[in-house]
């Protein structure tokens, strides 16, 4: 275990994968992790019970964080508006930093890790795919959980939420200057998983 913190930081659109490979990537080298975007649908989940946003980022707990019910699409939407809030990307700023200055690494995945919430990060990977694949991924996965929804209804909320994180005022999406861009279009995830491994082998001391 590494004695000092190392961060590596894994941002990128919906369904791109990266938060397969984040969660993969930690397991493989022994490092926490950290889905942010569990952060956004933890607050989104309360702003929909009637919570105000920026009151429920303020207070939000670790044990929110659990998956459970934060994955479904009402949630999803629900989160990538109250992420456009800069009260509520501030307040959550702090538990983010936190946890990724942890000893033995940590790999933090979301939207503006690499330039926002770690710009110090030892590795940086931009994870992405073409609206299309990601929109088929995303659909699959909730027609898996018996959700009623059409492929073009699920390639506009893509779109949608896109436009959305890319063109907020606050920590818009964005690749890092120095971030490696990893398309996942054409890979598997086998494929994937194994150059994101390779990339971070590389920029480990000692390496």
């Amino acid at each position: 275990m590494l004695e000092q913190g190392y961060t590596i930081a894994i941002d990128g659109p919906a369904a791109a994968g990266k938060g397969t490979i984040s969660k993969a990537v930690a397991t493989h080298f022994g490092f926490a992790h950290l889905d942010t975007g569990l952060l956004y649908r933890a607050v989104g989940r309360r702003v929909l019970q009637g919570e105000e946003a920026v009151s429920a980022a303020q207070s939000l707990t670790a044990d929110e964080l659990e998956p459970g019910d934060l994955r479904t699409a009402e949630i999803a939407q629900a989160a990538s508006k109250v992420a456009v809030i800069p009260e509520v990307r501030s307040a959550l700023l702090d538990f983010q930093r936190a946890f990724a200055r942890r000893a033995g690494g940590a790999v933090l995945d979301g939207r503006d890790i690499g330039t926002v919430i770690c710009p110090n990060a030892d590795v940086k990977l931009f994870v992405t795919a073409s609206p299309e694949v990601r929109a088929e991924r995303r659909y699959l996965e909730l027609a898996a959980k018996g959700t009623e929804i059409s492929r073009d209804q699920v390639l506009a909320d893509v779109k949608e939420r896109d436009a959305r994180d890319a063109e907020r005022s606050t920590a818009p999406m964005k690749p890092a200057d120095n971030a490696v861009l990893l398309d996942t279009s054409d890979l598997s995830i086998d494929a994937a998983l194994a150059r994101a491994i390779e990339i971070v082998e590389q920029n480990l001391p000692g390496a």
